[in-house]
């Protein structure tokens, strides 16, 4: 099958066209960076997208940005190009549509959560009107190499104390290897699954803490010492990267961390056909110095 792989160039996507490759699928990487015309900024009606779903079976959403940057608004490129993007699969009889989201938007008031979902419903519609084959994808943390949320993590578990506020240290996430995740998303791309919403996470929740905890053992050091940070002053903290937009750390960040980030863990090893990466093991994923990674 030829799949549209919207996104291809970053974390997640790079990973989705590896795993169709390797399924035997033919993925046609599409991003903003190697065709200008796919900017999701200008392509927000569905005549803008119907000659690149020409020869398509199928398209897989994996276009996301944490907050707005310049040039680069979280209206266009969460809601408007990938609504545009579903009108026009539904005109080129392209069925099989799957949409990347994220687990807790449906209870979250940021705007990272409120692009993300009106598109999802606007899927989940065309969906249940029987127009596309569509499944939107709501995963927990991803963890792998290049990942924003996965080097914040990492960079907690370097450090020789962890002083995080409650909220966020006691939250509770379900961590999934971006690798994982990835060959999930193919199998729903080009086999003949249930649509709708699907909620994934990796096989064990465990509070933020833990997971920091973890990364650091797996690393080889010593247990750090554990503080709690005034929620005032990760508040304050927030707000000063809110206006740096290449900081990961922000008012939306913090919001996110410090709501729960769960969903059963059976959904995945059933999608996957496999026993998934477990959080004791996920630093392994990583590229390691001298070690060669496929």
């Amino acid at each position: 099958m030829r799949i549209l792989v919207c996104g291809g160039n970053g974390f997640l996507g790079r990973h989705i066209a590896s795993a169709l490759a390797d399924a035997g699928h033919d993925p046609v990487v599409r991003s903003r960076h190697s065709d200008p015309a796919l900017n999701f900024v200008h392509t927000t009606t569905a005549a803008d997208w119907l000659a690149h779903l020409q020869g398509m079976d199928a398209v897989v959403n994996a276009v996301g940005a944490l907050r707005d940057m310049p040039g680069q608004p979280l209206q266009a490129l969460h809601t408007d190009a990938p609504i545009a993007l579903f009108d026009a699969c539904v005109q080129a009889g392209v069925r099989r549509v799957v949409q990347v989201s994220a687990l807790g938007v449906a209870a979250s008031d940021t705007p990272y959560a409120a692009t993300k979902r009106r598109a999802d419903e606007h899927l989940l519609t065309l969906t249940s009107q029987g127009a596309l084959h569509g499944v939107v994808v709501r995963p927990s943390i991803i963890f792998g190499a290049g990942g924003a949320s996965s080097a914040l993590f990492l960079n907690l578990a370097r450090m020789p104390a962890l002083l995080l506020p409650p909220a966020v240290q006691d939250s509770t996430i379900q961590p999934v290897a971006v690798r994982d995740l990835a060959a999930v998303l193919a199998r729903l791309a080009t086999q003949d699954t249930p649509t709708g919403l699907v909620e994934i996470g990796g096989p064990q929740p465990l509070a933020l803490g833990a997971l920091v905890a973890s990364l650091r053992a797996q690393m080889g050091l010593s247990p750090a010492a554990v503080g709690r940070l005034p929620q005032w002053l990760a508040v304050a903290g927030a707000r000063v990267g809110d206006h740096i937009p290449s900081l990961p750390w922000c008012s939306d960040t913090l919001a996110m961390l410090q709501t729960p980030n769960v969903c059963d863990p059976a959904t995945l090893p059933a999608l996957l056909g496999r026993t998934p990466v477990a959080p004791g093991a996920l630093y392994a994923t990583l590229p390691q110095p001298g070690k060669r990674h496929a």
